[in-house]
Order: C-alpha cells, then structure tokens, then sequence
C-alpha cells in the first residue's frame, strides 16, 4: 500500500512533539518544509490532520502549537461542570444571553409545548481553564424568574435548577453527531472554519418523566471525545429455551 506523502510527514512531527509539553511551539511550515525535505503544501495538509486530531492547535497571529490532551464526558448522566472537574479541569462559562422565545416546529415538539408557548433560551460558551471549547444553547419549557441572577450565582444551570426551582434532572437521552464548525461557532470558539464539531443534543427529564430542558451543544472536535460506558443484562440461563440459545444482540 502506498503511504501518501503528507501522512509519512504527519507521522514524523508526532514524533517530533512527542515529548513536548502543551504549548510548547511547533516549527513554521517552511521549517518543517525544509526539515522533511517537501513543500509547505505538503506540512500543511499534515498540520491540518494534526490540529484535527487534537495534537496541534493554531491560533491566528501566533503559531502552532502541541495542544492540550483532549478531553472526556463519561456516560452515563453527568453534568458538563461535573465530568470536567473530576477529570481535573476547571470548568466555566459566560452566558452570551438568556432570553424568552415563542417555540415553533421542532422546538416545540422537542419541548412538549404548543407551538406559540413562551419558553426561556440559555446561551453559553463553555470553557476549561478559560478556553472556550462549546458553543451551547439550552431551552427550558417554561420561563423562570431571576434565572439570570440565579445562574451568575451557581455558574451550573442543572444545579441552578436544583437548588433554585426544583427541577431535578434525573434522566437525560443524548445525540451525538458530527459537523463542521460554521463561521459563527469558529468564531466564538477561535477556531477555522469547517472544523469538525461534536453536535450533542439532549433532552432531559425529571423523575416524574417531566421534560426539564432540551439542549444544542457544539464541542470542538479537536479538544473534546465522548466515551460511553454501559452495563451488559445477559439473559438468565435458567430461562433458555430447549435448545439453550439465547438471541443477542452486540
């Protein structure tokens, strides 16, 4: 099988970083170019796999850069706040804007509303130690006083809710799937345009099966990954048929 140039290129500046802390600066294009003996054409295509990736990260004026290890929700339920902090990461927020917004189509079927319903909009960036890593925007079925105030003072919308209105979430159902970064959310996030994104969409319910919150989550593919743990229920052996067998599904 033939290897495709810009690949063996990749491969030797992962070597090349290897041992480099984050944030420590990656040779220019025409270094590299001039290193590996290939053209800047070549460096860039491997760059760009890499900053996809999560190995490199570039920042506009300033360079490129070894990036941080990325990081990890854990399935299942747990909040953005709570898996960053026990992966040891401090997690934050800056609210872009709460406000009220009359549900039509799809946002009133996912809500359970009328169409027409006033319900209340959250958006936020997301951040870890003050980078930005999420574009999200959660909609509540219903508009609560003070949410603004409330959210300032907690920084955690599921613990704001909690704590200030009662709304316990106890079940979440998420979607995840994969997009590119449109100019807006590259943006707000400092990332190029046409970045692959993680799009995760959640509902969310409270133990009476009342619908708390439905939410649009945009991570940086490069600094985010999800990892799925569930449990296995294999069937009862006493319970097998005649012939033992059991149906399965993997």
């Amino acid at each position: 099988m033939k290897v495709p140039k810009y690949y063996r290129v990749k491969e030797a500046i992962l070597t090349l970083i290897a041992d480099l802390p984050p944030g420590s600066t990656v040779p220019t294009e025409r270094e590299l170019a001039a290193l590996y003996g290939t053209s800047r054409t070549t460096v860039r295509q491997a760059i760009a796999e890499l900053v996809v990736d999560g190995k490199l990260v570039r920042t506009q004026g300033s360079g490129t850069f070894v990036a941080q290890p990325k990081m990890m929700r854990v399935r299942p339920l747990s909040s953005f706040s709570q898996d960053l902090a026990l992966d040891g990461w401090r997690p934050g927020s800056v609210v872009l804007g709460i406000s009220e917004v009359a549900a039509e189509g799809e946002l009133a079927e996912h809500l359970g509303v009328r169409p027409g319903t006033r319900v209340q909009r959250v958006e936020r960036l997301r951040t870890a130690f003050d980078e930005p890593i999420a574009h999200e925007i959660a909609y509540l079925p219903r508009t609560l006083p003070g949410l603004a105030e409330q959210l300032a003072e907690h920084g955690s919308l599921y613990r704001t809710l909690r704590e200030e209105y009662g709304a316990v979430v106890t079940t979440v159902e998420d979607v995840i799937e994969t997009v590119l970064a449109d100019p807006m959310t590259a943006d707000l996030l400092g990332v190029e345009t046409g970045l692959p994104m993680l799009l995760a969409r959640r509902t969310a319910w409270d133990a009476d099966a009342n619908l708390v919150e439905w939410t649009e989550s945009k991570f940086r593919g490069d600094r985010f990954r999800y990892m799925s743990r569930q449990q296995i229920d294999w069937p009862d052996p006493t319970l097998a048929g005649p012939s033992g067998d059991h149906d399965e599904a993997c």
